[in-house]
C-alpha cells in the first residue's frame, strides 16, 4: 500500500495559522487593556477595537474579560443602559499599572524586532 504524504502547503499553513493566533493572544490582551482606560460594555469594547483594526470575536471577548477581572485587573458592575442590564468593564488600579507595565515592555519588545526585521544594526 503506497504511503500517502500530506500535502506540505496545506502543514505550512497550518502551522503558520497556529502561530499567527499564538502571537494574537498576547497582543489581545493588551488591546482590550489599553481600551479599557475608559469603562465600556462588551459591545462597545469589541466595537471600539474593531474600529482600531483589532477584530476579536465574543467567544475570545468574554473569557478574557473575565479572566482579566479575576486577575484583578479589571472591574465591574451591571447597570441598567437604554432598558436592558449591561456589564460595564474598566480597568483598576492595577491594571492601570499592568498596562503601564505592558506597554514599556511591549515598546521594548517593537523596537528590538524593528531592527531585526528591518535589519538594522
Amino acid at each position: 500500500m503506497p504511503h500517502i504524504v500530506d500535502n506540505p502547503l496545506t502543514a505550512n499553513q497550518e502551522v503558520l495559522e497556529n502561530l499567527r493566533l499564538e502571537l494574537r493572544r498576547g497582543c489581545l490582551i493588551l488591546a482590550v487593556l489599553a481600551e479599557l482606560r475608559i469603562e465600556r460594555y462588551g459591545y462597545t469594547l469589541r466595537k471600539a477595537l474593531a474600529d482600531r483594526g483589532v477584530e476579536i470575536d465574543e467567544g475570545t471577548l468574554y473569557p478574557l474579560l473575565r479572566r482579566l477581572e479575576s486577575q484583578g485587573l479589571l472591574m465591574s458592575e451591571w447597570r441598567e443602559e437604554d432598558k436592558r442590564n449591561k456589564r460595564f468593564y474598566h480597568l483598576s488600579k492595577e491594571g492601570k499599572s499592568v498596562l503601564k507595565q505592558l506597554t514599556s515592555e511591549w515598546n521594548a519588545i517593537s523596537q528590538s524586532l524593528d531592527k531585526l526585521l528591518n535589519g538594522v544594526a
